[in-house]
């Protein structure tokens, strides 16, 4: 082998190296690294993220924490949808007049089933399911 080709050999496996070294694990997800943020509800199973007295009826309340809205179009039907909008991943801010607000674009979302009503996002919010707890919690997820 000779000089040259060694010194290649040697320089591929350093970067090779580095390359692994900055990879995370599978498992990473919201990482300083992360290209995707972390958009599922970052609750517990069975934790309340709100109570049903929170949530008013034909409207709505954004979860920052739990990275959820939650709505109530009829009186005991709750929703929960991603605060995630569908349009360039702005993060909706609040629910406004029975419509969920992205406040980057302007794209609204109904309360019923996160459809988009006003541009420019043409998909609908994800929709996590959404519990009543005896004691009146809503749990998400």
């Amino acid at each position: 082998m000779t000089r040259r080709a060694a010194m290649g050999v040697a320089a591929a496996g350093v970067v090779t190296g580095t390359v692994a070294a900055c990879a995370g694990s599978p498992e990473d997800t919201g990482s300083p690294g992360s290209s995707a943020p972390d958009t599922e509800p970052t609750t517990t199973p069975e934790e309340a993220v709100a109570t049903v007295d929170e949530v008013p009826v034909g409207g709505g309340i954004v979860v920052a924490g739990a990275a959820v809205v939650l709505t109530q179009p009829e009186e005991g039907g709750f929703r929960a949808f991603s605060t995630t909008c569908t349009h360039e991943g702005c993060p909706v801010d609040s629910v406004v007049d029975g419509s969920i607000r992205c406040p980057c674009h302007g794209s609204l979302f109904s309360i019923a089933d996160g459809a988009p009503t006003e541009g420019p996002a043409t998909e609908p919010l994800e929709e996590y399911p959404v519990t009543v707890t005896e004691d009146g919690g809503l749990v998400v997820g």
